[in-house]
C-alpha cells in the first residue's frame, strides 16, 4: 500500500495529470513553429476523364426496396466499418510489437516505467509520425498553436497516445501507465493536411507516408531478437539494416529472402512506401505485383504488421527464392482466434473508396499541361501502358525489367519477377523521396528523360517539360 505522499508523487508523474500542465512552460524552439503554419485543403477527385458523374434518378431513389435497400445499407456499413479497421484496427499485433519487441518501453521511457529517455513529440514528429488534430481536445489545439505545449516532454507523447491521437499507432494502458503498443494501416498509409502544424492536422487516408523513417522507429525496440533469429545476425546488424532504410521507406520482403542490398545500386534493398488511393479498378498491388489489394492486405496484416490471422500464399514455399520464408513456413499460417480474415472485406471496400487527390490550383501550369496531354497520348508512348482513366493497364499490369530500362532486382524478389505499372492518379501528392520502387529518379523529369533515352522517343526538351506538367496535373 503506497503512503500518500508516495500515491501523490505517482500520481504527478502519470501522462494524464502531466498533460494538465503541459501548457505552462513555453516553448522555445524553431523547428517546430506553431503559430507559423499554414493549412492545407485538398478536394477529393470526383470524377475523371471520360467518367461523367454519376447520381441516382429519382426513380432509382423511390425503388430502393428490398435487395436494393440491402446494398445501399452495406454501402454505409462496410465504409464505415472499413475506415474503422484501417485506422484503429491492430489485429493483435502489439503482441509483437509491444510485448515481444518491447517498443512501448523505449517509448515511455525511464520516468515512466521503460528505458532511457523515452520518445518526446518533436523526435516522433521528426521520424515522420503524425497527429490527428481531431483527437485533441480544444484547449489542447489552442495551446499548440500558441507553443505553450513542451514538445520535449515524453509524457506528452503519453498523453497523445492515451488520446488515440497518433495516425496508425495505438497504445495500450493498463491505467496511466503504457503496457504494450500496436500499429494500424495507418501508420504507413496515412497523412495529415499539417493544417495546424507541421505534422499536426486532418487525416489523409491513402496517402504514402513519405516522411515516416519507419526503420528508425522499430530499431527503438529494446528487442530485436524476433527479426535477428530470421535474419540469422546480430540485434546491432540489424538496427544498422533498419536505420538504412530512410524515410518513406520499407522492406517488405527482407523476412522473406534476407536480402539487405541492392548490388546493382549498392542502396538498401527497401522501396518506397506507395500510396494506398485511387485503386478501384486496378488488378495487381504494389510495386511488383504480388497480388489484388485484398492479397495484399491479407500479405501485410499477417507478415509485416505481425497480426493474429490466417494467411495462403504457397508461392513463398519457393526456398531458392524466399529461404526465409520457406523455413519458417510464412506461406501457411493459422492463428487462433483469426483477428483479421473476417476484415478484409470492409477493409478491401474502404481502400477503394479512397479516391486519388486533386492537385492543389497553381501547382502545374495548366497550359503546358494541356501540351503535355497529347505528348503523353502520342509520341511520349505513355498511354500505351499507362491507360487512362485508370493510368495502369486494365487486365495484366506488369513488365518486365527489360521493357522499362532498369535492374530487375526487386523483380526477382517476386512471384512474377516483374514490375507493375503504376496508376498515375496523384502522382502530385507523393513526389517526396524520388519515383520508382526504389526511388531512384528524383524528379519526373529525370523519369521522363529516363525513358525518353531508353525507348529513343526522341522527346524535345519543351516536350519533356510539357509532359511534366501533364503528370503533376493527374
Amino acid at each position: 500500500m503506497l503512503s500518500k505522499p508516495a500515491r501523490r508523487s505517482a500520481q504527478a508523474s502519470s501522462p494524464r495529470r502531466r498533460l494538465r500542465r503541459i501548457s505552462r512552460p513555453l516553448l522555445i524552439s524553431v523547428a517546430f513553429t506553431l503559430a507559423a503554419a499554414t493549412a492545407l485543403t485538398f478536394a477529393p477527385a470526383l470524377s475523371a476523364p471520360g467518367v461523367a458523374s454519376v447520381e441516382a434518378t429519382s426513380e432509382e431513389k423511390r425503388r430502393f426496396a428490398g435487395f436494393d435497400r440491402q446494398i445501399v445499407a452495406n454501402l454505409d456499413r462496410s465504409f464505415l466499418h472499413g475506415r474503422r479497421i484501417f485506422r484503429d484496427d491492430t489485429f493483435g499485433d502489439e503482441a509483437f510489437w509491444g510485448d515481444a519487441l518491447q517498443l512501448h518501453r523505449a517509448v515511455q521511457g525511464e520516468r515512466f516505467g521503460g528505458i532511457g529517455g523515452g520518445l518526446t513529440p518533436r523526435t516522433a514528429l521528426g521520424l515522420g509520425l503524425k497527429i490527428d488534430v481531431r483527437a485533441l481536445p480544444r484547449s489542447l489545439q489552442n495551446d499548440l498553436k500558441s507553443g505553450r505545449v513542451n514538445l520535449d516532454d515524453p509524457a506528452v507523447t503519453l498523453a497523445l497516445l492515451e488520446m488515440d491521437a497518433v495516425v496508425g499507432v495505438k497504445g495500450f494502458f493498463a491505467g496511466d501507465r503504457l503496457r504494450s503498443i500496436g500499429i494500424t494501416c495507418a501508420l504507413c498509409h496515412s497523412s495529415v493536411d499539417d493544417a495546424l502544424a507541421p505534422g499536426i492536422g486532418e487525416r489523409l487516408d491513402g496517402w504514402a507516408a513519405r516522411d515516416l523513417d519507419v526503420g528508425s522507429i522499430i530499431a527503438l525496440a529494446p528487442d530485436l531478437s524476433p527479426f535477428s533469429k530470421l535474419l540469422g545476425v546480430g540485434q546491432d546488424d540489424v538496427r544498422k539494416v533498419l536505420r538504412g532504410w530512410g524515410p518513406g521507406k520499407f522492406d517488405a520482403e527482407l523476412l522473406l529472402d534476407g536480402k539487405v542490398v541492392n548490388p546493382n545500386t549498392g542502396r538498401s534493398a527497401a522501396t518506397l512506401i506507395p500510396p494506398a488511393f485511387g485503386l478501384a479498378g486496378v488488378n495487381l498491388h504494389t510495386w511488383t505485383g504480388w497480388g489484388s489489394v485484398t492479397h495484399w492486405n491479407a500479405f501485410v496484416a499477417n507478415l509485416e504488421m505481425q497480426g493474429k490471422g490466417t494467411f495462403y500464399d504457397p508461392r513463398l514455399d519457393d526456398a531458392t527464392k524466399f529461404p526465409i520464408a520457406a523455413a519458417n513456413k510464412f506461406g501457411h499460417v493459422r492463428n487462433t482466434p483469426d483477428l483479421i480474415t473476417s476484415k478484409l472485406p470492409a477493409l478491401h471496400f474502404y481502400q477503394l473508396a479512397i479516391p486519388a487527390p486533386t492537385p492543389p490550383a497553381g501547382s502545374f501550369d495548366a497550359v503546358a499541361a494541356s501540351r503535355g496531354q497529347v505528348v503523353f497520348s502520342g509520341k511520349g508512348q505513355c498511354a500505351t501502358c499507362h491507360v487512362p482513366p485508370l493510368f495502369t493497364e486494365p487486365g495484366w499490369n506488369m513488365h518486365t525489367a527489360a521493357e522499362i530500362g532498369i535492374d530487375d532486382f526487386q523483380a526477382k524478389r517476386s512471384p512474377d519477377e516483374r514490375y507493375r505499372t503504376a496508376p498515375l492518379k496523384g502522382l502530385w501528392s507523393h513526389q517526396k523521396g524520388g519515383f520508382y520502387h526504389d526511388g531512384r529518379f528524383a524528379t519526373l523529369s529525370e523519369v521522363v528523360q529516363h525513358y525518353n533515352s531508353a525507348k529513343g522517343l526522341g522527346l524535345s526538351g519543351q516536350e519533356a517539360a510539357d509532359l511534366v506538367q501533364y503528370l503533376l496535373s493527374i
